[in-house]
């Protein structure tokens, strides 16, 4: 089982971009088994609270730059 997976990775890995994130995309759901009726309804609320916390500026925004170092500097500790 081990060899066949692992040619099956490297066949993945010659598919082009987008076959990939379609084949990562069904391979995750289906490891989904239990569906959260409220999850959809829940994230659409923290969207819309972030992006009123932006508008009002109660938020500072960073560039990603900063947000990749302020996260290698907390891994290095």
């Amino acid at each position: 089982m081990e060899r066949q997976a692992a040619e099956l990775l490297r066949d993945a890995l010659a598919l082009p971009p987008e076959a990939r994130a379609a084949l990562i995309d069904s391979l995750i759901d289906s490891l989904d088994q239990t569906i959260d009726e409220g999850a959809e309804e829940a994230w659409r609320h923290e969207i819309e609270l972030r992006l009123k916390q932006i508008d009002s500026g109660a938020v500072e925004l960073i560039s990603w730059a900063d947000a990749r170092q302020r996260l290698r500097d907390r891994l290095a500790r």
